[in-house]
């Protein structure tokens, strides 16, 4: 029977994608603080300027309650960085929707981040390629 022990290798990966994601979580909440949201509120305001969503399509891609998401995006609403809005497709579905301002400000969240872009840009783009292809192999 083989050992159930990781490899060296496996072990050193393992702990250089916990650094890596630590790191990232450190500088998104610290970057989210700058422009006065939660760590949770830039996520869905980031992930809203790139597509206008349901609450329920929110919540299962942040692995989280629906209720959860409410509450974010109702703070969002509050501050005028989302709108709610009828569903094209569905008028029966409410998507929420970066305003303008919500826009921007995802903007210059998504530039304040250097930890990701700046070890990135050492990589050439065949190396980008390769680690995105590993990583989508990985959580595939």
């Amino acid at each position: 029977m083989p050992s159930r022990r990781a490899d060296p290798v496996t072990i050193e990966v393992v702990e250089l994608i916990a650094d890596v994601v630590a790191r990232y979580h450190t500088e998104y909440e610290h970057a989210a603080a700058s422009h006065q949201l939660t760590g949770a509120q830039a996520k869905v305001l980031n992930m809203l300027s790139l597509e206008p969503m349901p609450m329920r399509r929110i919540a299962l891609k942040l692995r989280c309650e629906p209720s959860n998401v409410t509450g974010i995006v109702d703070r969002l609403e509050t501050r005028g960085l989302v709108e709610r809005r009828p569903d094209p497709a569905d008028r029966r579905v409410k998507l929420a929707a970066p305003t303008e301002e919500g826009t921007l400000t995802a903007e210059r969240l998504r530039e304040s981040l250097d930890f990701a872009r700046e070890p990135l840009a050492g990589l050439s783009a065949e190396e980008r390629t390769v680690l995105r292809d590993l990583l989508r192999r990985m959580l595939a």
